[in-house]
């Protein structure tokens, strides 16, 4: 499995683009209120427009997919380990 090192999604990319590169943040983006994650029109929206659209703000969704897929990967690699 490839490593990311260093997550750092920001506002400006796109859903499908970080779905893509992190599948596990669909669980992040569901936890956060953007369930509609497998309409085709998500995968062309950034995360501050599918933000805006769901009345949330952009800056705590990036923090939270950064978190989530920071420990995610991390949970990985301790597994792998172990």
């Amino acid at each position: 499995m490839e490593e990311t090192a260093n997550v750092k999604i920001t506002k400006d990319m796109l859903i499908g683009d970080i779905l893509r590169a992190y599948p596990q943040s669909m669980y992040a983006l569901m936890e956060c209120g953007m369930g509609c994650i497998g309409c085709p029109a998500s995968q062309a929206e950034s995360v501050a427009d599918a933000a805006m659209v769901h009345g949330l703000d952009g800056d705590d969704i990036v923090k939270y997919l950064n978190e989530y897929i920071e420990a995610s990967q991390k949970e990985e690699r301790t597994g792998a380990e172990g």
